[in-house]
């Protein structure tokens, strides 16, 4: 069904000198990833949905279809249609994305909300969107009923679980459905889906994407998994879907190409079972984020894997994690990255390119990235500047959400700003330094936290690090090492040394902490960023 977007060129240089992207001026997120599928396969598998339990359930996309036919219809008859946003407050489960095609069908705006939001966080979102519906499960109602009354434009409430009036059962509302609502005839411009940045940077901001989005993500998806869709494909990813990784990563290509998606609700990440659940569904597509690949080497492989290709993005690996991965778990690493605004526009493909350890890869095939200075001129090789994204770009965002002036802000002329910091080899390769702000000043040095994160993670007795400045009289910052050590490591002066001495060797004598503090866990973002800000104020 998928036509793909890149023929077999042997290396990512030609593919980049001979892409084109096909948009048509028509297009809909559902119509690709269900309904086109529904009418030509309809007992093709779209969703295996493995409860806590350890029960397996098929959904294929004729079901999918049905499922989502019923819930527009639904949704249609209280009011919802174009432009219309609906939230999603749930975990992976198949009722996902029936919703998310659902919303699509009847041209609405798909918002993604985390089930580990707390009231704060939700009562923003919902308010700042005005989000006409919600879809969510047990846990979810108790939330939002408590902020109802913060939220005159959210009508109505679905719930995949039992519930009471005025709570409607998606369950009832699919039996009481019947045929299918009219195709909403979108535009590949016309929005889509609403995701709300993490806040790392500043309050939330919600980044509204068109249905040609999906389509930009493809030219990333063939290249990092090579000839993805092939025969006895299996997609997995222990992200989130409402985080634009596991969304757009692997669970929308998934569908979007035909490959079996696995759903499995981690209500917290156990990497034990994340390889029995690899070893026992068959999975061999994997989009691992870096802490969920950090866990997993601390634990014991238990099965033989078959793994065809493994993406990560979020935060950089290090060689140390790398060779564990491709050792262990059968399958180079490559790492992808991008945002929320602008996802998987660079990235490091093993086979189709030289992949240079510690470099985050090159652009990928349709898009334009450079590195810039403060008033939009691309820097030369070798210049530390901010990553940025030409646009237009398939990919990129229209806007935030009735934030114009914060959108502004974003570009230069026509370059989207990324706020990370990074140089360009002569070969084009991308060198991650930092986020802009979590830039250390110290004695004269400009130094970025991730290099020597991924140095001190390397170390047998760290599972994982966080580096960031703490003020200085003399040097303006120091460098300190938040670390979290592995289950029966003990903390001494003696391992502090150890890892000093480390980074002094294998980086730079400059950039060795000062300070190294152990840790329980690090804080991080419902994306699995960790928030160095938080730290910062830690560190006060």
């Amino acid at each position: 069904m998928q036509r793909r977007l890149l023929d077999a060129w042997s290396d990512i240089r030609n593919m980049q000198a001979g892409f084109r992207w096909q948009i048509p001026d028509r297009l809909n997120i559902a119509h690709v990833c269900c309904e086109a599928w529904a009418a030509a396969a309809p007992e093709r598998t779209a969703i295996v949905h493995v409860s806590e339990d350890g029960r397996r359930e098929l959904w294929s996309y004729g079901r999918l279809k049905a499922v989502s036919d019923a819930l527009a219809l639904s949704l249609a008859a209280r009011g919802v249609g174009r432009g219309d946003r609906v939230a999603v407050l749930l975990a992976q489960c198949p009722e996902v994305l029936a919703a998310h095609m659902a919303i699509h069908k009847l041209g609405g705006v798909v918002l993604p909300l985390f089930t580990l939001f707390g009231p704060e966080a939700l009562a923003f979102r919902l308010a700042d969107s005005a989000a006409r519906a919600a879809i969510t499960d047990a846990a979810g109602v108790e939330k939002l009923m408590a902020l109802r009354p913060e939220l005159p434009e959210l009508a109505e409430i679905y719930s995949i679980d039992p519930a009471p009036a005025p709570i409607r059962h998606l369950a009832d509302e699919i039996a009481a459905a019947h045929g299918a609502p009219p195709p909403a005839d979108t535009a590949a411009e016309d929005p889509a889906v609403l995701i709300y940045t993490s806040g790392t940077t500043g309050p939330p901001k919600g980044a509204l994407h068109a249905h040609r989005f999906m389509i930009g993500h493809w030219p990333s998806i063939e290249t990092t998994h090579p000839r993805f869709a092939s025969p006895g494909d299996v997609g997995w990813t222990p992200a989130d879907w409402a985080w634009v990784g596991g969304l757009m990563d692997m669970a929308i290509p998934c569908l979007a190409y035909g490959v079996p998606l696995v759903a499995h609700r981690m209500r917290k990440f156990d990497p034990e079972a994340a390889f029995a659940l690899i070893a026992r569904e068959g999975i061999n597509r994997l989009f691992l984020p870096p802490t969920a690949l950090k866990l997993m080497r601390q634990a014991p492989a238990q099965q033989r894997l078959s793994v065809r290709s493994i993406t990560s993005g979020g935060e950089s690996l290090g060689a140390a994690l790398s060779e564990w991965a491709e050792g262990t778990l059968g399958a180079p690493v490559n790492e992808i990255y991008g945002q929320t605004e602008c996802n998987l526009v660079i990235g490091s493909c093993h086979g189709l390119m030289e992949v240079r350890e510690g470099s985050m890869g090159l652009a990928t095939p349709g898009h334009e990235v450079a590195v810039i200075d403060p008033e939009g001129r691309a820097l030369p090789p070798g210049e530390i500047g901010e990553i940025a994204v030409r646009a237009p770009d398939p990919v990129m965002f229209l806007g935030y959400w009735n934030k114009p002036e914060k959108t502004a802000e974003k570009f230069t002329g026509s370059w989207m700003r990324t706020g990370d910091l990074a140089r360009r080899d002569e070969d084009g390769y991308f060198w991650f330094v930092s986020r802009d702000d979590d830039v250390i000043t110290s004695a004269g040095y400009r130094i970025g936290p991730s290099e020597i994160e991924n140095c001190l993670t390397g170390h047998a007795d760290v599972v994982n690090a966080a580096v960031i400045g703490v003020p200085d009289p003399v040097r303006t910052e120091i460098v300190k090492a938040y670390v979290v050590l592995r289950p029966g490591a003990a903390w001494s002066e003696a391992l502090a040394e150890e890892l000093k001495a480390r980074v002094r060797a294998r980086i730079s004598p400059h950039v060795a902490p000062r300070l190294i503090e152990p840790i329980d866990s690090l804080p991080m973002t419902a994306t699995g960023k960790v928030m160095r800000r938080a730290l910062r104020e830690r560190a006060t």
